[in-house]
C-alpha cells in the first residue's frame, strides 16, 4: 500500500460476517516472514483513518526487530462504521454501513436535528433505536434469552438524562451520572437539554451494533484464517494487536482459532473496550458465571498483554455506564468494577496475571506467558473530553511492548 511507513504490508479485510476477499491467506504467506504482527482498528474508523493509524503505529518497528526476525504486518479492515458526531452525527454514513434502515436513520436525523420538548418524542426515539439495532423490545421484556442493552428497553427519557449526566460531568458543565432521573425536570431546562443524552444513547446503539459485529469478524474471520495461516505455515509466528473494540476483535479470533493451533505467539490489547473480566473463569460478583472469552488466553502460545490508562474517559465513564445500564440497578458509575473495561484497569479475575507499569515493562521485558496488565497512562494520557486519551496509542513505547510480548525485539 503506497504510503505504508513500514513493507512488506498486506491488508486483511472482512465484511459485517466475517468473509475475507479470495487469497487473503496466500497473499500473507507469500511475504515469506519468520513474524507476522496484525492490526485490528476500532470502532468509528473509515479505511483511510485505519491505514493512517497503522502506518503510525508500525513506523518505530524497523528499528526495533533483533536480529533474525523477518517481520511482515497486516491491517485488519472491517466494517466498523464512521460516526463523528462532528459537529452533527454523519447520518449518511450510518445508512451506509446498516444498509435497509435508511428510513429509521432518516427520522433519527429530524429529530436529532429538532429536539423537540416531548416525552412522545423521546420515545419514538427509544423504538427507533431498536429498528436500528434489530431488537424486539417485547421480547425481551417477556424474558427471551438475548443480551440486550437496557437502554434500548428502558424509559428513554431516563436513559437520555443519564447520558446528559456523563457527558456533562466531563466537559465540566455540572450534573453527574449518577443523579437521579425523574421525569422532564431533570437537572432543570426541560426536556429539550437531554437530546444531547440522546446523541450519546445513539452512538452507544451503535456501538452495541458494531460490538456483537467486532466478535463475529473475530471468530468467524480471523480466527479462522488464523487456522489456515498455521495448517500452511506453521513457523509463522503471529503477533495480534487491537485497539478499542479492535481489541475485542483480534480477542474473539482466539474462539475461531481452530483446536490445537499454536501460531499465535503473543497477543496486545490496547485501550481494550471490552469487558475487563472477558478471559475469566469465574467472575467475582457471581461465581457461577464466567467471562465470554473464558480461558481464551491459553491458546495463546505467548503473553495476552493489556494496556490501560486511567487518562481513557471512553472507557472509564462513557463504557461503564452504558455496561450497567445493561440491566444492573447499581447507582455507582465508575465505582462499581463490574462494568469497567480491559482498557480501563486491565484484565482482571484471572489468577496469576501479572501487574506493570510500562517502565517496568521496558527495562524489563514482558513476561514469556500467560496475562498482563500494563498501565500505559505515562504516554496514552491526551485527548479531551468525551474519549480523553482513548485513541492516543501512536507511541514507540508501545511499539516495544508489542516487540517484547512477540519476542521479536532487540
Amino acid at each position: 500500500m503506497a504510503g505504508m511507513s513500514v513493507q512488506p504490508y498486506r491488508e486483511v479485510v472482512f465484511d459485517k460476517e466475517g468473509d475475507g476477499a479470495a487469497g487473503q491467506r496466500d497473499a500473507l504467506l507469500r511475504l515469506g516472514v519468520t513474524d507476522l504482527v496484525l492490526f485490528a482498528h476500532g470502532w468509528n474508523s473509515s479505511r483511510s483513518v485505519a491505514a493512517r493509524l497503522y502506518s503510525a503505529f508500525f513506523a518505530p518497528f524497523p528499528g526495533l526487530v533483533g536480529e533474525g526476525a523477518r517481520i511482515g504486518y497486516g491491517g485488519v479492515f472491517w466494517p466498523s462504521m464512521w460516526f463523528t458526531g462532528e459537529p452533527v452525527p454523519d447520518f449518511e454514513a450510518l445508512a451506509v454501513q446498516l444498509p435497509g434502515k435508511e428510513r429509521t436513520v432518516g427520522r433519527l436525523a429530524e429529530l436529532l436535528g429538532e429536539r423537540p420538548e416531548s416525552e412522545a418524542a423521546f420515545a419514538e426515539f427509544g423504538a427507533l433505536l431498536r429498528d436500528l439495532t434489530d431488537v424486539d423490545r417485547a421480547a425481551v421484556l417477556a424474558g427471551a434469552d438475548e443480551a440486550v442493552p437496557a437502554f434500548l428497553t428502558g424509559d428513554p427519557v431516563e436513559t437520555c438524562g443519564l447520558f446528559t449526566a456523563a457527558l456533562e460531568s466531563l466537559d465540566g458543565q455540572g450534573g453527574a451520572a449518577d443523579d437521579a432521573v425523574d421525569g422532564p425536570e431533570l437537572f432543570g431546562g426541560g426536556l429539550r437539554r437531554l437530546w444531547k443524552g440522546a446523541e450519546e444513547a445513539l452512538r452507544q446503539a451503535t456501538y452495541y451494533t458494531m460490538k456483537r459485529r467486532a466478535g463475529t469478524v473475530g471468530e468467524r474471520g480471523l480466527g479462522p484464517l488464523l487456522g489456515g495461516l498455521a495448517r500452511s505455515a506453521p513457523a509463522l509466528r503471529i503477533h495480534l494487536v487491537g485497539h478499542s473494540m479492535g481489541a475485542r476483535l483480534v480477542a474473539f479470533a482466539l474462539r475461531g482459532l481452530p483446536s490445537g493451533a499454536r501460531n499465535v505467539k503473543s497477543v496486545t490489547l490496547l485501550q481494550g473496550a471490552f469487558s475487563h473480566y472477558a478471559f475469566a473463569s469465574s467472575l467475582p460478583h457471581d461465581r457461577d458465571a464466567s467471562g465470554a472469552l473464558r480461558d481464551m488466553q491459553r491458546r495463546v502460545d505467548g503473553p495476552v498483554v493489556a494496556c490501560y490508562s486511567r487518562h481513557d474517559t471512553a472507557l472509564g465513564v462513557i463504557y461503564p455506564l452504558a455496561s450497567r445500564l445493561s440491566g444492573d440497578d447499581s447507582r455507582v458509575v465508575g465505582l462499581d468494577r463490574r462494568w469497567w473495561a480491559v482498557g480501563h484497569d486491565g484484565i482482571q479475575a484471572v489468577p496469576g496475571t501479572r501487574a506493570l507499569t510500562l517502565g517496568e515493562a521496558l527495562r524489563a521485558g514482558i513476561p514469556g506467558r500467560g496475562c498482563v496488565n500494563v498501565d500505559a497512562a505515562a504516554v496514552v494520557r491526551r485527548g479531551g473530553p468525551p474519549s480523553g486519551a482513548h485513541s492516543d496509542i501512536c507511541h514507540p513505547e508501545l511499539a516495544r511492548v508489542v516487540a517484547s510480548a512477540g519476542r521479536f525485539g532487540r
